[in-house]
């Protein structure tokens, strides 16, 4: 297909990524209105087999999310785009269809008018979108900007409960970035947040070294949060595994922090240096399959094997177990239900987050586990649909490495008396 373009002028391939781009929009549209026949499809199903209403349609937003190639935890926000678009925001789709709005556009329109009431909603769906040539030129910020002042103007008290509710939802979270990095996101009140910011920047404003202003800005948070100066060991557990060449031989296989992902070999060495330093460093053993490297025993000193179970589970997977859930893992559950004769096991066991773990509850989801012949440990998700996704525990840092007896280290840093 794309030889065709090759032989285009530098205008018609612009004009061919608009074309494609109104295809995206396009593609977005009817991807929400097919979410939301199979949600009527699916209700009026369980309907008929006597199902509750209060539990009619449980695991449908994870379901679609996996359908989307997508965390189960957007699964649920897809769906009540789809279904605010489809049953409420007609104009708002149409835009959506014609390309003249963005998914991502036409989702910042219907967040902003989910305080409304229905009436209002269409109200602000037709003064905002009717007109579609209106929204031409319009960027993200502005079109949330003016879905706000409407949705203001409609419903002034509708707006300021929300925004008493949503400081509720405050919340701390961690995530990668390139270079052995990570991005600590807070999610605070305006005010509280206008004060972190305020009081970082009056320390780098008076500072006097010669680090740069955000430099010093990321040491004052850390330090103010850790109450250590930076590069002190912080008080909290951080695991790493990482193989034995790469802990005692200078060998550059990467290791690997939970729940964060994989760190450069030479890292992981000055981590354990500066943790071992300030006494703050607990050793244990992993044992890996020799060809595919993947998790089969683990060293315990647990006095209870239940903790110790769970530590091996959760070293094992490392982030939840569903598929495109990168999410931290919460809880450790039978992949049969204790219930029905699951046993308490490695194999019967995954770790997963909370919201994919009371997914599993819901009827219609069936779950298998098997290791196959390398020691890997694979689950397979059906759908109440039965669409089939597989999940593979991620192998140990050095799997290209065949040694019968090689093992990984496993670094706890600062758990004192209560190692185990």
């Amino acid at each position: 297909m794309f030889e065709f373009y090759a032989d285009l002028d530098e205008s018609a391939l612009v004009a061919a990524i608009s074309r494609f781009e109104t295809l995206k929009a396009r593609a977005a549209a009817a991807q929400a209105r097919a979410a939301v026949l199979l949600a009527t499809k699916r209700r009026a199903a369980e309907e008929a087999r006597g199902v509750p209403a209060a539990k009619r349609g449980r695991g449908l937003g994870a379901e679609i999310a996996l359908a989307r190639r997508d965390s189960p935890s957007r699964g649920g926000r897809h769906l009540g785009f789809a279904q605010a678009l489809v049953h409420e925001m007609p104009n708002t789709l149409a835009a959506l269809e014609s390309g003249v709005l963005t998914e991502w556009r036409a989702t910042l329109i219907v967040r902003e008018s989910a305080c409304l009431d229905v009436d209002d909603r269409r109200a602000l769906d037709a003064e905002l979108c009717a007109d579609a040539s209106a929204l031409v030129g319009k960027g993200d910020a502005r079109i949330a900007a003016d879905a706000k002042a409407i949705a203001y103007r409609l419903d002034p008290r509708a707006v300021v409960d929300r925004a008493a509710r949503a400081e509720t939802e405050r919340t701390v979270t961690v995530r990668p970035a390139p270079d052995c990095m990570s991005y600590v996101t807070a999610l605070l009140p305006v005010a509280q947040g206008v004060s972190v910011y305020a009081a970082l920047k009056h320390a780098a404003d008076t500072n006097t070294d010669a680090r740069s202003r955000g430099q010093v800005m990321a040491d004052a948070l850390v330090a103010r949060v850790t109450g250590r100066e930076q590069g002190a060991a912080a008080p909290v557990a951080v695991n790493l595994v990482l193989t034995d060449d790469s802990l005692f031989g200078g060998g550059d296989d990467p290791g690997r922090i939970g729940g964060f992902g994989p760190i450069p070999a030479g890292v992981a060495r000055a981590l354990i240096a500066a943790a071992d330093a300030h006494g703050a460093a607990t050793l244990r053993r992993l044992y890996a399959h020799p060809v595919s490297g993947a998790l089969v025993a683990m060293e315990s000193r647990a006095r209870l094997f239940p903790r110790g179970l769970a530590r091996f589970i959760s070293t094992r997977d490392d982030t939840c177990r569903t598929p495109y859930c990168d999410a931290p893992i919460r809880h450790i559950d039978h992949i049969q239900p204790a219930a029905r004769g699951g046993m308490t096991s490695v194999d019967n066991g995954d770790g997963l987050c909370e919201a994919c773990n009371y997914t599993k509850e819901a009827p219609g989801w069936r779950f298998t586990a098997q290791h196959d012949e390398n020691g890997v440990h694979t689950t397979e998700f059906t759908t109440p649909t039965g669409a089939r996704h597989r999940s593979q525990a991620p192998p140990l840092p050095g799997q290209s490495r065949i040694d019968i007896s090689r093992t990984e280290w496993l670094l706890s840093t600062h758990l004192g008396k209560n190692a185990a």
